[in-house]
């Protein structure tokens, strides 16, 4: 491999997939709500798309929210955009919000139900007013949907 192929290699366009609290139990946490598709499904599914649009996929997920906000930091180094499914911490975090809010990049929230169909402190996202767009409601269909997202903003 020439420097110049690898060097085109390496400059790949990156992806960070975040996954918060809980998302780690897909598959078998209230599959009536969140399905029977597993994080492991999700982000295969996720990367597969993503390789095809030229995109390369780093994932990260973490019951603990320093972990995240510590992902994104690092993600301003490598990474045009977040796809990020902060769970709960969508409704709790601003320091997650801040964080992203220092990301220069796109950044799309996904959430596999409907937050604003579900209980009240669900209605509110703290990370809403500091990403490009939200998908929700769609099932494993979401995380479809942000990555067109994501894809047709990089264009």
């Amino acid at each position: 491999m020439s420097e110049d192929s690898a060097g085109t290699e390496a400059r790949r366009a990156e992806l960070l997939l975040l996954s918060g609290p809980n998302l780690d139990e897909l598959g078998v946490r209230d599959l009536a709500v969140y399905g029977r598709s597993t994080l492991a499904d999700h982000v295969n599914r996720v990367s597969a798309l993503a390789d095809a649009q030229g995109l390369v996929v780093r994932h990260r997920q973490s019951n603990f929210e320093g972990d995240l906000i510590e992902a994104v930091h690092a993600a301003r180094e490598t990474a045009l955009a977040i796809i990020i499914n902060a769970g709960a911490l969508s409704h709790t975090s601003w320091a997650l919000a801040d964080a992203l809010a220092t990301f220069p990049g796109i950044k799309v929230e996904v959430h596999l139900s409907n937050p604003a169909a579900r209980e009240p402190y669900r209605h509110v996202s703290t990370l809403a007013g500091v990403v490009n767009g939200t998908v929700a409601g769609f099932g494993a269909l979401s995380y479809d949907l942000a990555l067109t997202a994501v894809v047709a903003l990089l264009a």
